[in-house]
């Protein structure tokens, strides 16, 4: 059975590719951190996108708008269509807030997710528990080439942790 907030963003999913709405939310919690959704199909990434901070609308509202975002503003995809829904496979994270690490001892990359930052401002970001992500290096590795950062030495290292959703 799938988490009530993975079966809200499957709706906003629906919702938004079938008539260009968000579902109604009554929820008034604020998110205390950034939320992510990534959807796939299969073992295949189909979309991924979310916030590394909380937003200014309520829980539910941020993961029905990551959500549609992971649907259709990821950039390395074209937008999902309506009969792709059915079959993907959701997960929603919820992310703690993140807290600077001086050494790579600090990280683990099943229980925490990294985000790297260059004194560029050039940041990115790798969720926990990835499959085929063992190390604290290889976590660090794949967040750099996301993020473009050439030089480690001048690169900030944060880790934070998150519920995850499925």
């Amino acid at each position: 059975m799938e988490h009530r907030y993975v079966q809200l963003a499957r709706k906003a999913l629906h919702s938004y590719l079938e008539d260009d709405s968000l579902p109604a939310s009554s929820d008034r919690a604020r998110p205390s951190g950034g939320i992510f959704v990534s959807l796939h199909q299969g073992d295949r990434l189909r979309g991924c996108v979310g916030t590394i901070g909380p937003g200014p609308d309520p829980l539910e509202t941020e993961i029905a708008k990551q959500a549609v975002n992971a649907a259709v503003r990821d950039p390395r995809f074209p937008p999902l269509t309506p009969d792709e829904i059915d079959g993907l496979d959701i997960t929603v994270y919820i992310l703690d807030t993140p807290v600077e690490v001086h050494d790579v001892s600090e990280l683990d990359p099943s229980r925490f997710g990294i985000v790297v930052e260059d004194d560029r401002g050039r940041r990115g970001l790798l969720l926990p528990d990835l499959p085929g992500v063992d190390t604290a290096q290889t976590q660090i590795d794949i967040a750099r080439r996301k993020a473009g950062i050439q030089h480690p030495d001048r690169m900030s290292l944060y880790r934070f942790g998150a519920t995850i959703l499925h």
